[in-house]
């Protein structure tokens, strides 16, 4: 017998349609299919991440688990993002709680409404030293980097933003890293809106090149923040759709705000 299930596909960290990050989101009820059959679901959506949540007994409380097209991920901020803007304002119940918890496995987030925009609360990841020096790691792009540090990513330095928005990755030697991605970074050009532009790859783990990401921003924000001595800084992510991130270093954790676009609802089965 067939099961009907809704999906949602919205654009993350953006104004308009078409630009930003798409996550499909798809609201749950019971029991979890086995993880293997979400990361099918996943696969099937081919996006670079879809969001399960499924609500708690305590009002505006939901388990959120995340997952590429081949594995089950620690951390997403875009898909944590469409979440929020799902249940507060796609689904037929939407959401009057102040603000939304997500139990995740890294640990609870938060994300609130403020002035238009949504706002993740999520733990900060700052770099430290690495035994990688940029001639180590100078087969991974076209562009040798300055600098490279480490988190839950390997993080690659440039002088320029125009080196960030000219590299070309070598996929096949970033698979070989032993990190979960690897996110590119340099200050912006001066007179630009943002402070600093960045790039993410994570083709080990099914995602060439991710749109807007949230969790990266975890590294950035903290890296950049000490670099420019200031906690309120904007970001903007140079990927082909791009996205604007306002970001605010708060010690142990950070803010990461952004809009949201619903591009399509429907169904999916399941036998």
């Amino acid at each position: 017998m067939k099961q009907e299930y809704t999906i949602f596909q919205i654009d993350a960290f953006t104004d308009s349609l078409f630009k930003g990050n798409p996550a499909a989101v798809i609201p749950w009820e019971g029991e979890w299919l086995p993880d293997p059959k979400l990361i099918d679901l996943a696969a099937e959506n081919n996006l670079s991440e879809t969001a399960f949540f499924r609500p708690r007994k305590e009002k505006g409380e939901y388990d959120l688990r995340w997952f590429t097209p081949g594995v089950e991920v620690d951390l997403c901020g875009h898909a944590t993002l469409a979440s929020a803007f799902a249940i507060y304002e796609v689904l037929e119940n939407k959401s009057d709680a102040s603000f939304l918890k997500f139990h995740t496995k890294s640990g609870l987030l938060e994300v609130f409404r403020e002035n238009g925009k949504y706002y993740l609360d999520f733990p900060s990841r700052p770099p430290v030293k690495t035994e990688y020096s940029p001639e180590d790691l100078s087969s991974c792009f076209n562009i040798k980097a300055k600098e490279v540090l480490k988190a839950r990513d390997i993080l690659f330095v440039f002088e320029k933003e125009s080196e960030v928005r000219n590299l070309i990755p070598d996929h096949e030697a970033l698979k070989k890293l032993p990190f979960f991605a690897a996110i590119v970074t340099a200050p912006a050009d001066s007179g630009k809106s943002y402070d600093f532009v960045s790039r993410f790859f994570a083709p080990a783990k099914g995602v060439p090149e991710d749109p807007v990401t949230g969790s990266s921003h975890c590294t950035l924000i903290p890296y950049w923040s000490e670099k420019f001595d200031k906690k309120d800084l904007n970001a903007y992510q140079a990927s082909a759709r791009g996205g604007h991130l306002v970001c605010e270093n708060r010690g142990e954790r950070v803010r990461i705000g952004g809009n949201c676009k619903l591009y399509l609802k429907g169904f999916f089965y399941l036998e």
